[in-house]
């Protein structure tokens, strides 16, 4: 029996992906100042402002505790505030601040352009198929 070699394991071609990825991202962040973790964590209020922190974490595939210290460093520097909700005290909700609102056209232009940069080279049947592939392995 013939051995896979490094190049076609799957494991192998994830993980450098994931890594260009995250390289092409964090160059379009610098301006921002934001990491890809905390890109995500803004995104997540982009598309719905005041969520509680566990609905966050829910959304984005973070445990509470990695999600813990993501909003902390974005509370310090300005992009969310933490409110305790009205009907329940121990629950802790999370709105865009006026820095945010602000930065979310140029954030999503910056968005769209590392989408761009990362699928240039595929047909539009590529990039349907890269995206559904992907989403049907994560589950």
């Amino acid at each position: 029996m013939e051995m896979i070699s490094y190049r076609d394991h799957i494991v192998f071609l994830i993980a450098k992906a994931h890594q260009r990825a995250q390289g092409v991202l964090k160059g379009n962040l610098l301006p921002f100042g934001l990491t890809p973790m905390q890109c995500l964590f803004l995104e997540a209020l982009m598309e719905e402002d005041g969520l509680s922190v566990g609905e966050i974490g829910r959304r984005i595939a973070l445990d509470t505790a990695t999600l813990a210290g993501i909003l902390d460093r974005m509370v310090t520097a300005g992009w969310v505030r933490r409110e305790t909700d009205s009907q329940d005290a121990r629950v802790a909700r999370v709105y865009l601040t006026e820095k945010a609102a602000a930065a979310i056209p140029e954030l999503s232009a910056s968005i769209e352009r590392t989408n761009d940069e990362l699928m240039r080279n595929f047909s539009l049947e590529e990039k349907l198929l890269l995206k559904r592939f992907l989403r049907d392995f994560r589950e």
